[in-house]
Protein backbone atom coordinates (compact mmCIF):
# COMPACT_ATOMS: atom_id res chain seq x y z
CA UNK A 1 0.00 0.00 0.00
CA UNK A 2 2.56 2.21 -1.15
CA UNK A 3 -0.01 5.34 -0.81
CA UNK A 4 -1.60 5.14 2.62
CA UNK A 5 2.02 3.38 4.13
CA UNK A 6 3.60 6.57 4.97
CA UNK A 7 0.10 7.64 6.39
CA UNK A 8 -0.21 4.80 8.45
CA UNK A 9 3.63 5.03 10.14
CA UNK A 10 2.29 8.27 11.44
CA UNK A 11 -0.49 6.48 13.90
CA UNK A 12 -0.47 6.45 17.49
CA UNK A 13 -0.17 5.18 19.86
CA UNK A 14 2.40 2.92 19.09
CA UNK A 15 0.13 -0.50 20.52
CA UNK A 16 -2.83 0.43 18.59
CA UNK A 17 -0.14 0.79 15.27
CA UNK A 18 1.15 -2.84 16.57
CA UNK A 19 -2.19 -4.31 16.77
CA UNK A 20 -3.04 -2.59 12.98
CA UNK A 21 0.31 -4.31 11.82
CA UNK A 22 -1.04 -7.56 13.24
CA UNK A 23 -4.29 -7.63 11.41
CA UNK A 24 -2.90 -6.88 8.16
CA UNK A 25 -0.61 -9.49 8.42
CA UNK A 26 -3.03 -11.39 8.92
CA UNK A 27 -5.07 -10.01 5.89
CA UNK A 28 -1.99 -10.61 3.65
CA UNK A 29 -1.83 -14.68 5.09
CA UNK A 30 -4.90 -15.82 4.14
CA UNK A 31 -8.27 -14.81 2.15
CA UNK A 32 -10.72 -13.99 5.40
CA UNK A 33 -13.99 -11.61 5.23
CA UNK A 34 -14.82 -11.99 8.48
CA UNK A 35 -11.17 -10.67 9.39
CA UNK A 36 -11.30 -7.89 7.53
CA UNK A 37 -14.74 -6.80 8.47
CA UNK A 38 -13.83 -7.24 12.51
CA UNK A 39 -11.00 -5.15 12.64
CA UNK A 40 -12.32 -2.72 10.25
CA UNK A 41 -14.57 -2.47 12.96
CA UNK A 42 -12.50 -2.92 16.42
CA UNK A 43 -10.38 -0.24 14.26
CA UNK A 44 -12.87 2.05 16.22
CA UNK A 45 -12.10 0.70 19.23
CA UNK A 46 -8.22 1.41 18.90
CA UNK A 47 -7.76 4.59 16.98
CA UNK A 48 -9.48 8.19 18.03
CA UNK A 49 -10.82 10.48 16.04
CA UNK A 50 -8.33 13.20 16.85
CA UNK A 51 -6.74 15.00 13.69
CA UNK A 52 -3.12 12.47 12.62
CA UNK A 53 -0.68 14.91 12.88
CA UNK A 54 1.29 15.47 9.67
CA UNK A 55 5.32 15.65 8.93
CA UNK A 56 6.93 16.64 6.01
CA UNK A 57 6.59 13.50 4.70
CA UNK A 58 5.95 12.81 0.80
CA UNK A 59 1.80 12.32 1.82
CA UNK A 60 -0.58 12.52 -1.03
CA UNK A 61 -2.30 16.14 -0.90
CA UNK A 62 -6.14 14.59 -0.25
CA UNK A 63 -4.37 14.01 3.25
CA UNK A 64 -3.22 17.58 3.54
CA UNK A 65 -6.58 19.34 2.21
CA UNK A 66 -9.07 17.18 4.39
CA UNK A 67 -6.79 16.70 7.74
CA UNK A 68 -7.89 12.58 8.76
CA UNK A 69 -8.31 11.27 11.84
CA UNK A 70 -6.27 8.40 13.70
CA UNK A 71 -9.30 6.10 13.02
CA UNK A 72 -9.33 7.55 9.63
CA UNK A 73 -5.88 6.17 8.15
CA UNK A 74 -6.20 3.34 10.17
CA UNK A 75 -9.44 1.51 8.55
CA UNK A 76 -8.05 3.34 4.90
CA UNK A 77 -4.77 1.41 5.78
CA UNK A 78 -6.72 -1.74 6.82
CA UNK A 79 -8.18 -1.17 2.99
CA UNK A 80 -5.48 -0.22 0.77
CA UNK A 81 -3.40 -3.33 2.65
CA UNK A 82 -6.67 -6.12 1.43
CA UNK A 83 -6.57 -4.80 -1.93
CA UNK A 84 -2.78 -4.99 -2.48
CA UNK A 85 -2.61 -8.36 -1.51
CA UNK A 86 -5.52 -9.77 -3.05
CA UNK A 87 -7.75 -7.18 -4.82
CA UNK A 88 -9.71 -9.98 -7.03
CA UNK A 89 -10.92 -11.39 -3.33
CA UNK A 90 -11.06 -8.40 -1.07
CA UNK A 91 -12.85 -5.93 -3.66
CA UNK A 92 -16.37 -7.44 -3.41
CA UNK A 93 -15.32 -7.79 0.45
CA UNK A 94 -14.63 -3.71 0.70
CA UNK A 95 -18.29 -2.85 -1.33
CA UNK A 96 -19.87 -4.73 1.15
CA UNK A 97 -18.53 -3.21 3.98
CA UNK A 98 -19.40 0.12 2.65
CA UNK A 99 -22.80 -0.81 1.59
CA UNK A 100 -23.44 -1.47 5.16
CA UNK A 101 -20.87 1.50 6.70
CA UNK A 102 -22.62 4.33 9.10
CA UNK A 103 -22.56 7.71 8.15
CA UNK A 104 -19.49 8.50 8.95
CA UNK A 105 -17.24 5.57 7.54
CA UNK A 106 -18.85 5.86 3.90
CA UNK A 107 -17.67 9.50 3.85
CA UNK A 108 -14.31 8.32 4.27
CA UNK A 109 -14.26 5.95 2.06
CA UNK A 110 -16.00 8.23 -0.57
CA UNK A 111 -13.63 11.16 0.54
CA UNK A 112 -10.40 9.19 0.29
CA UNK A 113 -10.99 7.02 -2.59
CA UNK A 114 -9.00 8.05 -4.98
CA UNK A 115 -5.88 6.34 -2.98
CA UNK A 116 -7.59 2.88 -2.26
CA UNK A 117 -5.92 0.41 -4.76
CA UNK A 118 -8.24 -0.84 -7.09
CA UNK A 119 -10.13 2.51 -6.77
CA UNK A 120 -11.59 1.82 -10.14
CA UNK A 121 -13.64 -0.91 -9.30
CA UNK A 122 -15.59 1.28 -6.71
CA UNK A 123 -17.16 3.69 -9.53
CA UNK A 124 -21.05 2.52 -9.06
CA UNK A 125 -20.32 2.69 -4.92
CA UNK A 126 -19.47 6.13 -5.70
CA UNK A 127 -22.27 7.29 -7.96
CA UNK A 128 -24.58 5.64 -5.39
CA UNK A 129 -23.78 8.40 -2.89
CA UNK A 130 -24.70 10.89 -5.41
CA UNK A 131 -28.46 10.28 -5.01
CA UNK A 132 -28.36 10.14 -0.93
CA UNK A 133 -30.20 13.14 0.45
CA UNK A 134 -27.16 13.29 3.47
CA UNK A 135 -25.72 16.47 2.35
CA UNK A 136 -22.08 15.20 4.25
CA UNK A 137 -22.22 11.99 2.05
CA UNK A 138 -23.13 14.13 -0.68
CA UNK A 139 -20.31 16.45 -0.55
CA UNK A 140 -17.67 13.81 0.36
CA UNK A 141 -17.85 12.59 -3.39
CA UNK A 142 -18.75 15.88 -5.15
CA UNK A 143 -16.28 18.74 -3.62
CA UNK A 144 -12.36 18.85 -3.69
CA UNK A 145 -12.26 15.11 -5.16
CA UNK A 146 -10.40 14.19 -8.05
CA UNK A 147 -12.64 11.03 -8.08
CA UNK A 148 -15.27 12.34 -10.68
CA UNK A 149 -13.50 13.92 -12.76
CA UNK A 150 -11.54 10.95 -13.37
CA UNK A 151 -14.09 8.17 -13.23
CA UNK A 152 -17.29 9.41 -13.90
CA UNK A 153 -18.90 8.97 -17.18
CA UNK A 154 -20.78 12.41 -18.73
CA UNK A 155 -24.25 10.86 -17.29
CA UNK A 156 -23.31 10.87 -13.58
CA UNK A 157 -20.72 13.83 -13.61
CA UNK A 158 -23.49 16.31 -15.11
CA UNK A 159 -26.19 14.48 -12.25
CA UNK A 160 -23.14 15.64 -9.64
CA UNK A 161 -22.36 18.98 -10.89
CA UNK A 162 -26.31 20.01 -11.43
CA UNK A 163 -26.91 18.08 -8.11
CA UNK A 164 -24.41 20.64 -6.01
CA UNK A 165 -25.66 23.68 -8.24
CA UNK A 166 -29.68 23.01 -7.40
CA UNK A 167 -27.97 22.26 -3.49
CA UNK A 168 -26.64 25.35 -3.79
CA UNK A 169 -22.90 24.16 -2.49
CA UNK A 170 -19.67 26.05 -3.56
CA UNK A 171 -18.97 25.13 -6.73
CA UNK A 172 -15.98 26.36 -6.66
CA UNK A 173 -14.63 23.31 -4.38
CA UNK A 174 -15.59 20.56 -8.12
CA UNK A 175 -12.64 19.12 -9.32
CA UNK A 176 -12.09 19.40 -12.42
CA UNK A 177 -15.02 21.74 -14.35
CA UNK A 178 -13.19 23.05 -17.27
CA UNK A 179 -12.01 19.49 -17.83
CA UNK A 180 -15.26 17.76 -18.06
CA UNK A 181 -17.11 20.37 -20.09
CA UNK A 182 -19.62 19.08 -22.51
CA UNK A 183 -22.63 20.18 -24.54
CA UNK A 184 -25.44 18.82 -22.65
CA UNK A 185 -24.21 20.12 -19.43
CA UNK A 186 -24.04 23.22 -21.39
CA UNK A 187 -27.69 22.94 -22.47
CA UNK A 188 -29.13 22.40 -19.10
CA UNK A 189 -27.40 25.10 -17.25
CA UNK A 190 -29.07 27.30 -19.66
CA UNK A 191 -32.54 26.01 -19.58
CA UNK A 192 -32.50 26.20 -15.94
CA UNK A 193 -30.90 29.76 -16.11
CA UNK A 194 -33.86 30.57 -18.30
CA UNK A 195 -36.35 29.30 -15.64
CA UNK A 196 -34.74 31.04 -12.85
CA UNK A 197 -34.67 34.25 -14.84
CA UNK A 198 -38.63 33.80 -15.79
CA UNK A 199 -39.80 33.07 -12.31
CA UNK A 200 -37.92 36.55 -11.72
CA UNK A 201 -35.28 34.45 -9.61
CA UNK A 202 -31.37 34.73 -8.97
CA UNK A 203 -28.77 31.93 -10.11
CA UNK A 204 -25.08 31.81 -8.59
CA UNK A 205 -22.96 32.81 -11.21
CA UNK A 206 -20.58 30.03 -10.86
CA UNK A 207 -22.58 27.56 -12.51
CA UNK A 208 -21.79 29.19 -15.60
CA UNK A 209 -18.19 27.87 -15.34
CA UNK A 210 -18.54 25.23 -17.91
CA UNK A 211 -19.75 26.64 -20.56
CA UNK A 212 -17.08 28.35 -22.22
CA UNK A 213 -15.95 25.59 -24.69
CA UNK A 214 -20.01 25.37 -25.65
CA UNK A 215 -20.97 28.44 -26.80
CA UNK A 216 -23.81 28.30 -29.34
CA UNK A 217 -26.55 30.70 -30.25
CA UNK A 218 -28.49 30.68 -26.77
CA UNK A 219 -25.47 30.57 -24.68
CA UNK A 220 -24.37 33.74 -26.43
CA UNK A 221 -27.48 35.47 -25.64
CA UNK A 222 -27.01 34.13 -21.70
CA UNK A 223 -23.60 35.81 -21.78
CA UNK A 224 -25.15 38.97 -23.29
CA UNK A 225 -27.69 38.63 -20.58
CA UNK A 226 -25.04 38.28 -17.96
CA UNK A 227 -22.95 41.21 -19.35
CA UNK A 228 -26.02 43.56 -18.78
CA UNK A 229 -26.23 42.99 -15.01
CA UNK A 230 -26.59 45.00 -12.18
CA UNK A 231 -24.11 42.69 -10.44
CA UNK A 232 -21.00 42.13 -10.89
CA UNK A 233 -20.60 38.77 -9.62
CA UNK A 234 -22.79 37.83 -13.07
CA UNK A 235 -20.78 40.59 -15.16
CA UNK A 236 -17.39 38.96 -14.27
CA UNK A 237 -18.54 35.42 -14.90
CA UNK A 238 -19.47 36.47 -18.32
CA UNK A 239 -16.30 38.32 -18.92
CA UNK A 240 -14.61 35.53 -18.12
CA UNK A 241 -15.98 32.83 -20.10
CA UNK A 242 -15.88 35.55 -22.70
CA UNK A 243 -11.84 35.63 -22.69
CA UNK A 244 -11.65 31.91 -22.16
CA UNK A 245 -14.05 31.50 -25.71
CA UNK A 246 -12.42 34.10 -27.72
CA UNK A 247 -15.53 33.90 -29.28
CA UNK A 248 -15.87 36.98 -31.85
CA UNK A 249 -19.37 38.11 -30.91
CA UNK A 250 -18.64 38.41 -27.19
CA UNK A 251 -15.31 40.70 -28.61
CA UNK A 252 -17.45 43.86 -27.94
CA UNK A 253 -18.63 43.31 -24.36
CA UNK A 254 -14.99 42.40 -23.49
CA UNK A 255 -13.85 45.99 -24.62
CA UNK A 256 -16.63 47.93 -22.80
CA UNK A 257 -15.90 45.85 -19.04
CA UNK A 258 -12.06 46.38 -19.24
CA UNK A 259 -12.97 47.23 -15.49
CA UNK A 260 -13.22 43.54 -14.54
CA UNK A 261 -9.88 42.36 -16.45
CA UNK A 262 -8.16 42.56 -13.05
CA UNK A 263 -10.60 40.76 -11.53
CA UNK A 264 -10.09 38.08 -14.38
CA UNK A 265 -6.51 37.90 -14.34
CA UNK A 266 -6.36 36.67 -10.67
CA UNK A 267 -5.03 33.30 -9.61
CA UNK A 268 -8.13 32.20 -8.81
CA UNK A 269 -11.20 34.36 -10.71
CA UNK A 270 -13.67 32.07 -10.08
CA UNK A 271 -13.06 32.18 -6.57
CA UNK A 272 -13.67 35.80 -6.76
CA UNK A 273 -16.89 35.41 -8.97
CA UNK A 274 -18.09 33.33 -5.89
CA UNK A 275 -16.95 35.80 -3.40
CA UNK A 276 -18.60 38.91 -4.82
CA UNK A 277 -22.36 36.74 -5.31
CA UNK A 278 -21.97 35.59 -1.31
CA UNK A 279 -21.31 39.60 -0.24
CA UNK A 280 -23.84 40.21 -2.73
CA UNK A 281 -26.44 38.15 -1.26
CA UNK A 282 -26.16 38.50 2.76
Amino acid sequence: MPVMQSMVDLLQPQTSREWLDGRIKDLKEADSARSLYMAYTLCGQHFSEEELPLTDAEIHPLFRLHSPSQREVARLGLLSAALVERPAFYSPKVLKLIQVADTGELITFLKYLVVLPSHEDFVLAAVEALRTNIADVFEAISLENPYPKAFFNEQQWNQMYLKAAFMQLDLTRIDGIEARSNRELARIISDYAHERWAASREIDPCIWRPVADQLDEVLLKDMKHLFASQWKAERLAAYIIAKASSHPELAEEILKNQDLDSDEQAEQPWIRVRDLWTDKVK
